[in-house]
């Protein structure tokens, strides 16, 4: 990439170097406490979905005052863009099993950028960092705080502030009284009412959105190995709410947050690295340090069935909503989907332009499955052509989570970069074809 002049190629160029850095590396961030004090409007210039018609470019990227156009860009970090993998030639040795699928379709519209939040990842190869809870309400990481972020009003505050001693304002059997300071959070999971950060040295912080405070605080392992991969919220049918926190000590543990303690706790021989619970909640998938995943029974933790197939380590999951088919994400830069019913093989293998699947998400509706590589890009589904057809999300910088709101109609991404962070905004496209008969 040194043919090329300008800030650009040389911010991707030292993200490569980051990626190969230690889990415990940190991350490239200004502490700049005036940020959170200082107007949107003196920070930087966000993108509008009119600006975008207008030419302007999504991110922001001045590409006219650049010395490199933007398809030359992306061509040239197609060509060089190191994918990290544990099984050497994962990746290209799964090219040839690929689906193909139609990538022109537009299910999701560019709807505005704000670079007055800057999504942060702390655990290269964990990117479930961003949560919708509404179309209005989207949580992510940055600048060591739990943010909250409004597109309705254009507004930020800080949920938890992780840089200094969190302290539970609680009474529960098993809280940490004395809390935890400057937890490093690998993970995050909100769901309705309940936030739950996960740490590199098994930290669970728990708060309910509508209290004051931080309602508990646990280690879920003393493990010395033991980072929170994944955190997942759930309901049970009578109605309680409860997470499952996977963990690098081979660990997916089971919480009642409305008896604030563990009641199941699983061991696997291998780091667990994210799970999905299927909608009845009967059986989890379970995907980490092994090529092979697992369809696992909830009560009894036993394995129902392998799932052959990756080539490399996985770090994604999702079940979708029909309560058939469950998607996995591996390193081997594929996603595998999967139906319940004959687990011989999986349905359909789709794969990504550059890198590892590092995230993917169901609509709840089950119309659209979004995958995320682990930067540039972000591939959306339609369920119902067989996963045939998709659109393609196209920009620059590592993504650190995506989420759809619960209603489907908006999708969030988290870009972290040196230069360009940001959180961009999409809008379900719909055609309401009863009006244009009405004229």
């Amino acid at each position: 990439m040194s043919q090329y002049d300008g800030e650009l190629a040389r911010v991707y160029r030292a993200e490569q170097e980051d990626r190969r850095a230690d889990l415990m590396g940190d991350s490239d961030f200004d502490d700049d406490d005036d940020e959170y004090t200082r107007p949107i409007n003196e920070m930087t210039e966000d993108t509008t979905a009119m600006d975008a018609k207008r030419g302007k470019d999504i991110q922001g990227i001045p590409w006219e005052k650049l010395s490199i156009t933007r398809d030359r860009y992306r061509k040239t970090r197609l060509q060089q863009y190191a994918n990290f993998e544990n099984v050497p030639n994962s990746g290209r040795n799964s090219e040839k099993v690929c689906t193909p699928a139609d990538k022109g379709a537009l299910y999701y519209e560019f709807q505005y950028n704000t670079r007055s939040v800057k999504p942060e990842i702390l655990h290269f190869q964990l990117r479930n960092l961003v949560w919708a809870t509404t179309r209005h309400d989207a949580y992510l990481l940055s600048h060591l705080s739990v943010l909250h972020w409004s597109p309705l009003t254009c507004e930020k505050h800080k949920v938890i502030d992780l840089q200094g001693h969190v302290t539970p304002s609680e009474k529960h059997q098993g809280n940490v009284t004395e809390g935890f300071y400057q937890t490093q959070v690998s993970t995050l999971a909100v769901k309705d009412n309940l936030l739950v950060a996960g740490g590199f040295h098994g930290e669970l912080i728990c708060k309910f959105l509508d209290h004051e405070g931080i309602s508990y605080c646990c280690k879920s392992t003393h493990d010395d190995n033991g980072i929170t991969n994944s955190l997942e919220i759930f309901e049970k049918p009578s109605g309680s709410v409860h997470f499952l926190a996977s963990n690098n000590d081979g660990g997916v543990r089971d919480f009642d947050m409305e008896k604030f303690q563990i009641c199941n706790n699983f061991r696997f021989a291998w780091a667990a690295n994210h799970t999905s619970l299927s909608p009845d909640g009967k059986l989890v998938a379970i995907v980490g340090d092994n090529p092979e995943g697992l369809l696992v029974d909830t009560n009894s933790g036993k394995t129902v069935h392998d799932l052959p197939g990756h080539l490399d380590y996985s770090f994604a999951s999702a079940w979708s909503p029909d309560g058939r088919t469950f998607a996995t994400g591996n390193q081997d830069k594929t996603c595998r989907i999967w139906d319940a019913r004959n687990l011989s093989k999986s349905v359909a293998i789709l794969g990504g332009n550059m890198g590892s699947i590092r995230s993917i998400r169901y609509t709840s509706d089950g119309r659209f499955m979004a995958m995320a590589e682990p930067a540039d890009f972000v591939h959306v589904f339609d369920v119902a052509s067989g996963y045939l057809r998709k659109q393609e999300v196209d920009f620059f910088g590592e993504i650190s989570g995506i989420s759809f709101s619960p209603d489907t109609e908006a999708l969030f991404v988290g870009v972290n970069d040196r230069s360009y962070s940001s959180l961009l905004q999409y809008s379900r496209r719909r055609f309401f074809s009863y009006l244009d008969s009405a004229l």
